[in-house]
């Protein structure tokens, strides 16, 4: 990707066309601070042509035998996993995941989430009786309409791929507004979509920022649905904007994950939670980013802790190894510095990193992995979401004070709990107010949903709930089950 590469038109109704006024914009390489690429900022008229595209493909695709819509993403699961290279050097450039993490993980999960969508929709009863005993009472599944997603830059197909598969097999047609910040990703995307050969307006892309398409998205008349990934004070302004057209509104938002680690928790507990709390620089919304420890174990942990951050390497996206790349841009870099440094005003305990470049860097938006002891919950760095590879570690004594802290937070995205206690370990995953509750390193099943509640919004994302989300439920009374 050494010349800059165009990418200004957009995917709308079958066809790449270029945008309605031209409005550049550049993709850096986070890695390098140099331009990569350049797209176009989408306009009002190019927000109406994708609706309109979109709206006029409905009747046909809605109408679709579910085989037929199946068949399609098939095919488009095929594609991608023969580009998943390709997927993954965009992500690479665009957004900083390091080049091996960036083909098995960000680009391999889109494959993943395809390929769960496929398995549950082949099992999926579009009308089923209320219950055994009333077959002349129905629940019928029926797609909703038009529908705007709106996904972010830190996990770009992942959140794609949750978004736009299971809207079509639903029987919607889509709008796809990707982040501006990492497009190039959705590009190649909307390029597997065409080869697949779906039907002119099932799925349209255009580009664009959040106060332009993403608004105009919001506030459309002819869209019925707004799924989006993303800040909470960006999905408090979508709710805000939707209102006044009655939009189904789906919101995936911020998290602020507490770590519950007991005395008796396993001897990788602590390496397993501060790894993956620096998984993806920081950057991703479930990231256990406080970690609560029983005061028994508390200094051993930290020291523990220590030692994983000062082995953690950081390094070029454009190299392969396990290290961590650089973070998505200069505002968010500016943000996490902040951050750490607010850390330290406010009183925490700096174990390791901190502020400024990591020795030996003096471009690229790297951050040194950091970690901080003798957090409270009341501290900045324990309230709001750094976005970046820092950990607050917390003491506590009790497991009725842990939990109570762990709960002390606008968000309920993902809480962990590492204990032997088997039933302490089932009690605090009914506790613990969340979305998902993760235990003693254990990832939760194939076809699980992600999603959250409070402040980290109440989409529910993969398998059979990620298929319900873009579909509404209609009650028929007096079927004929003869017919």
């Amino acid at each position: 990707m050494s010349d800059l590469a165009d990418k200004r038109k957009f995917y709308i109704d079958g066809a790449w066309v270029a945008p309605a006024r031209p409005r550049d914009l550049e993709v850096i390489d986070p890695s390098t601070e140099e331009a990569i690429a350049v797209i176009s900022l989408g306009d009002q008229a190019d927000t109406d042509r994708a609706v309109a595209a979109a709206k006029a493909a409905y009747p046909a695709w809605s109408a679709t035998p579910a085989a037929e819509r199946l068949a399609h993403v098939e095919k488009i699961l095929e594609i991608y996993k023969r580009r998943q290279e390709d997927m993954g050097a965009a992500i690479e450039y665009e957004m900083g995941a390091p080049h091996d993490m960036a083909i098995k993980d960000q680009a391999g999960c889109g494959v993943s989430h395809i390929q769960t969508f496929i398995d549950s929709f082949r099992d999926f009863k579009f009308i089923r009786p209320l219950h055994p005993d009333t077959p002349t009472s129905m629940v019928s599944w029926e797609p909703i309409g038009v529908v705007g997603l709106i996904t972010p830059w830190n996990w770009p197909m992942n959140q794609v791929t949750l978004k736009v598969i299971p809207a079509i097999l639903a029987g919607n047609t889509v709008v796809l507004k990707p982040s501006e910040i990492a497009p190039l990703s959705s590009v190649l995307f909307a390029e597997i979509v065409d080869e697949a050969g779906l039907p002119k307006g099932v799925f349209n892309m255009v580009n664009g920022d959040g106060i332009g398409v993403g608004t105009q998205l919001s506030t459309h008349p002819d869209v019925e649905m707004i799924s989006f990934t993303g800040s909470t004070r960006a999905g408090i302004a979508i709710t805000k904007a939707a209102a006044d057209t009655l939009k189904k509104v789906a919101l995936e938002l911020g998290g602020k994950g507490a770590n519950l680690i007991f005395a008796d928790a396993d001897e990788k507990a602590v390496e397993r939670g501060v790894r993956h709390c620096f998984y993806n620089s920081g950057q991703s919304c479930n990231a256990p980013t406080r970690m609560l420890v029983e005061r028994a174990f508390y200094e051993t942990a930290v020291e523990q802790a220590r030692k994983v951050a000062e082995q953690t390497q950081v390094a070029s996206a454009h190299q392969p190894g396990a290290h961590i790349g650089p973070v998505v841009s200069k505002l968010q870099w500016d943000k996490i510095q902040d951050l750490i440094q607010k850390g330290i005003d406010e009183g925490a305990r700096l174990v390791s990193g901190g502020p400024g470049l990591p020795e030996g860097v003096n471009r690229g938006y790297f951050v040194r992995p950091t970690v901080f002891a003798d957090v409270n919950n009341d501290m900045t760095i324990a309230r709001q979401e750094i976005f970046g590879p820092v950990l607050s570690i917390i003491p506590f004594d009790t497991e009725d004070e842990a939990v109570a802290i762990a709960n002390d937070t606008p968000y309920g995205l993902t809480n962990y709990a590492q204990t032997q206690d088997g039933v302490r370990r089932n009690r605090l995953a009914r506790r613990l107010v969340a979305g998902m509750v993760e235990t003693n390193g254990q990832s939760r099943g194939r076809g699980s949903a992600f999603g959250g509640v409070k402040a980290s919004g109440r989409a529910r994302e993969g398998g059979v709930w990620g298929l319900e989300e873009f579909m509404d439920s209609k009650q028929i009374s007096g079927w004929d089950p003869e017919a």
